[in-house]
C-alpha cells in the first residue's frame, strides 16, 4: 500500500451509505460469528490443557539406564528412581535446595554425554546425575551431585519411607528394625557415645542406607553431612551450613532388598582367622580401690565360678581396674610376668584402655616430662608462632586429653604401652573403650582433613587391629573389614527397645554393616532400668544370647535368680558351644568370602514379602537356624513368621514341621523355651 498508494476520488465518498450498508449487512450474522467465536476459543483452550495433561506429564525422564531411570517430579521437586522396564517405583527424593515450582530441567549442559544429565538452577545449586559402573552384575547404579552456587545455600535431599522400609545408617540408643520409626533431629552423621549423650548416633555407624525396594544410598566418606530421622516419613542428609560443600551420594537399584544387601557386600579379607569366643565373659565389678584388693576381688570371682561348676571363660576388668594394677610397681617384672596368670586361672583375662588420660595420671605427665605432650595428644591448631596445647575433653567425668592417632610416635608407644600391659597382667583379651567420636567435632573446632568425621575411629581401628585376634574395640565406621570383636552398647535393664526389645534390632543393624563378630551387653542388660534383678528378664534375655557370637554376664546367675536359672544359664552355655559356635564357624567362612552377614533378617529368604520387612524380633544364622525368642514382659506365646517359600522348618524342640513363607499364630514358648527352626 505504501509503495503503490491508492488513487481515490476528488469528491466526498458516500461513508454514511457504504457504513449503513455494512452493518445492514453483517446484522444477521452477528449471533452466529459470536457464538463461532466462543466455540473457537473453547476449542484452543481444551486444546492447550489436553496437551498439556498429555504432552507436559508432571513427571519427566532425566536419565535412563538399562534396568532403571531417573526422573524429575516438577510439582513437589523430587527425583523418583524406577525400576525399568515396567516402572516400579523404587525410591523418591525431596529436594530442599531449589525451588518446587521450576519446570523440570532441561538437558542444557550435559545432553551430549548420553551417561549424564546437568542443570543449573540459577544463584542455587547445580545438579549433576550419572550412570556409573555397577557394584555388581544385576545392579544398576547412579551418582547424585549436587553442588552450591552460593555459600548460605544448605543442600538437604529427603528419602521417602512411603512403601519403603530403610536399614542401616548409624546405631541409635532405642534400635529399631528397620529404623522407619526413629525419630532424631538434625545432627552429624558421626559415631558417639550414647551414655553421654542419648540423643545422638551410637557408636556403631555406617554411611550405607538400605531400602525394601532394593535401593541402596551410599554417601562419599569425604562429604561433611547431617542426618535427620522422622519417623515414618523420611530421612534426610544436609550439608552443613556455610560450608558450601557438595553433597555427593551413590544410588544402586537391584532386584529385591536381599539382591541389593549381596550386591553391595564386599569381602573383609582378614589376614587371619577370626574364631567366635567359646566361652562366656564374667565381668568383674568388686573392689578397685587398690591393687591388693581387685586381686583379691579377682580370685574371689573365679572361686565362685567354679563352685558353681562355670569355670571356663573370661574375666573381665574395666578400665579403673586396668589403671589400678598397671599403676602397682610393687614387684619387679620379671615375677609379676610369672606370677600374673594365677589372678583368674583357670579362666583368661581381658583389661580395658582407652585413648584418654586424666590430666593428673601419671601417664599424661610423664608424657609431658619426656617433651613429647604436643605430639602424642590431639592438639588446637596453633597461631602463627605459638605452640599446641592439648585439647581438652571429659571423659568419665575427668578432664583428660585424648591419643593424637594422627601421630605414628604416639600410635607407637599406645600400642607398645597395650602389649606390655596385656604381658604384666597376663591377659588374653584387651578392650578399648572411648573409641568413637570427634573430640573436635564436639567442640566445634575445625579438625584435621584425615580427622573429618568419623576419621578417628577409623585410624585408631586399624592401629588397634595389629595386636592380634583378642582386641575388642567400642565402636566401628569403615573398619568391618578389620579382625576385630566390637563390643555393642550398653542397654537398659528393662524390657523397651533401649532394653531388651532394642537386642535383636542392635544384632541385625550391626550384622547388615559388616560387625558380624560383637560383644552384646551383658544379660540383663548393665544400665539401671525399670525392672533391675527381674528373673524373667534375665531368662529371656538369656535365651538370645545364647545364638550370638559371645555370651557375656555382668550380675551373676546366682546372684539375681534361684537354682533353676543358675542351671539354665549352664545349659546355654553348654549350648552355645556345642550348637552356635559350630554355625558362627560355618558361616564366617562364607561372611570372609563373599561379605554375607552371619546374622539375618526373615528377609533375607522373603526379600518381596512385605511382611518380613518389618519383623525385628526373629533373626537368621545364615540360611538354616531361625530363633524366634520371647521379648515381650509375662508372655509365654508369640507369632512366629517363617520365612522362604518353598521351604520347610523343623522345630527342635517339638520336632513338628511347617511350611516356609507362612506365620504360626500364637506359638507356644514356655520361660523355659525358645523356638527354634532349622531349615
Amino acid at each position: 500500500d505504501r509503495t503503490m498508494p491508492l488513487s481515490r476520488h476528488t469528491g466526498q465518498i458516500p461513508e454514511s451509505t457504504w457504513t449503513l450498508g455494512l452493518r445492514e449487512m453483517t446484522e444477521p450474522w452477528k449471533g452466529a460469528l459470536g457464538c463461532l467465536g466462543v466455540a473457537v476459543f473453547f476449542a484452543m483452550t481444551i486444546g492447550i490443557i489436553s496437551w498439556q495433561a498429555v504432552e507436559q506429564s508432571p513427571e519427566e525422564w532425566v536419565l535412563r539406564g538399562r534396568d532403571a531411570g531417573m526422573l524429575w517430579e516438577r510439582g513437589r521437586g523430587a527425583l523418583l528412581l524406577r525400576a525399568l522396564p515396567a516402572g516400579r517405583p523404587v525410591l523418591a527424593i525431596a529436594v530442599g535446595s531449589v525451588p518446587a515450582t521450576e519446570p523440570p530441567p532441561p538437558r542444557d549442559r550435559c545432553w551430549h554425554d548420553g551417561g549424564q544429565f546437568c542443570y543449573s538452577w540459577e544463584e542455587d545449586a547445580e545438579l549433576r546425575l550419572s550412570l556409573e559402573p555397577p557394584a555388581a552384575p544385576g545392579t544398576e547404579c547412579y551418582g547424585v551431585r549436587w553442588t552450591p552456587l552460593r555459600p548460605d545455600v544448605t543442600l538437604k535431599d529427603c528419602f521417602s519411607m512411603a512403601n519403603v522400609s530403610w536399614y542401616g545408617g548409624p546405631s541409635i540408643r532405642a534400635q529399631r528394625w528397620p529404623l522407619n520409626s526413629a525419630e532424631s533431629p538434625a545432627q552429624p552423621l558421626v559415631s558417639g557415645d550414647l551414655s553421654t549423650n542419648p540423643g545422638g548416633f551410637g557408636p556403631v555407624l555406617e554411611r550405607y542406607f538400605l531400602g525394601s525396594t532394593g535401593v541402596t544410598v551410599t554417601v562419599a566418606p569425604d562429604v561433611s553431612l547431617l542426618l535427620s530421622l522422622e519417623s515414618h516419613r523420611q530421612f534426610c542428609l544436609e550439608t552443613l551450613a556455610g560450608r558450601a560443600e557438595a553433597l555427593h551420594y551413590q544410588l544402586c537399584v537391584s532386584a529385591d532388598v536381599a539382591a541389593a544387601r549381596r550386591h553391595t557386600a564386599s569381602a573383609p579379607h582378614l589376614t587371619r582367622n577370626f574364631p567366635p569366643c567359646r566361652s562366656p565373659i564374667w565381668r568383674y565389678h568388686g573392689p578397685e580401690a587398690s591393687a591388693a584388693k581387685i586381686k583379691r576381688g579377682l580370685r574371689s570371682l573365679v572361686r565362685r565360678l567354679k563352685r558353681h561348676r562355670l569355670q571356663e571363660g573370661i574375666v573381665a576388668l574395666g578400665e579403673r581396674g586396668t589403671t589400678v594394677l598397671a599403676a602397682a610397681d610393687l614387684v619387679p617384672s620379671e615375677r609379676r610376668k610369672r606370677q600374673a596368670p594365677a589372678l583368674v586361672e583357670p579362666l583368661e583375662l581381658s583389661i580395658t584402655l582407652s585413648p584418654y588420660a586424666s590430666v593428673t595420671s601419671p601417664l599424661f605427665l610423664g608424657s609431658l616430662r619426656g617433651g613429647e605432650a604436643t605430639g602424642y595428644w590431639l592438639s588446637r591448631q596453633p597461631r602463627p608462632g605459638g605452640s599446641s596445647i592439648p585439647l581438652l575433653t571429659t571423659w568419665k567425668g575427668q578432664l583428660c586429653a585424648r591419643l593424637n592417632v594422627t601421630s605414628e610416635a604416639a600410635l607407637g608407644w599406645y600400642l607398645a604401652r597395650a602389649r606390655r600391659l596385656r604381658q604384666v597382667l597376663g591377659a588374653t583379651y584387651v578392650a578399648f573403650e572411648g573409641v568413637e567420636g570427634n573430640s573436635f567435632l564436639e567442640q566445634d573446632i575445625p579438625a584435621p582433613a584425615e580427622l573429618a568425621g568419623d576419621g578417628y575411629t577409623e585410624v585408631l581401628a586399624a592401629a588397634l587391629a595389629t595386636l592380634g585376634n583378642g582386641t575388642i574395640i567400642s565402636a566401628g565406621s569403615r573398619s568391618s573389614h578389620l579382625p576385630l570383636f566390637v563390643q555393642m552398647r550398653p542397654l537398659h535393664s528393662d524390657w523397651s527397645h533401649a532394653g531388651l526389645k532394642g537386642l535383636i534390632p542392635s544384632v541385625l543393624h550391626y550384622s547388615l554393616l559388616g560387625y558380624n563378630f560383637f560383644i552384646p551387653d551383658a544379660v540383663g542388660g548393665s544400665v539401671a532400668g525399670a525392672t533391675p534383678g527381674d528373673p524373667e528378664l534375665f531368662v529371656r534375655w538369656l535365651q538370645i544370647v545364647t545364638f550370638l557370637p559371645v555370651m557375656a554376664f555382668g550380675t551373676p546367675p546366682w546372684l539375681c535368680c534361684d537354682a533353676w536359672v543358675l542351671n539354665l544359664t549352664r545349659q546355654c552355655i553348654q549350648r552355645h558351644r556345642d550348637f552356635v559356635v559350630p554355625l558362627l564357624l560355618k558361616y564366617s567362612e562364607e561372611w570372609q568370602s563373599l561379605g554375607y552377614p552371619i546374622f539375618r533378617p526373615a528377609w533375607w529368604l522373603s526379600p518381596t514379602d512385605p511382611v518380613a520387612f518389618t519383623i525385628e524380633d526373629e533373626f537368621l544364622i545364615g540360611d538354616e537356624v531361625l530363633v524366634a525368642p520371647i521379648t515381650e514382659k509375662g508372655q509365654t506365646w508369640r507369632d512366629i513368621y517363617l520365612p522362604g517359600e518353598g521351604h520347610l522348618w523343623l522345630d527342635i524342640n517339638t520336632a513338628r514341621v511347617f511350611d516356609g513363607g507362612t506365620t504360626l499364630r500364637n506359638y507356644s514358648a514356655s520361660l523355659a523355651e525358645v523356638p527354634v527352626f532349622v531349615k
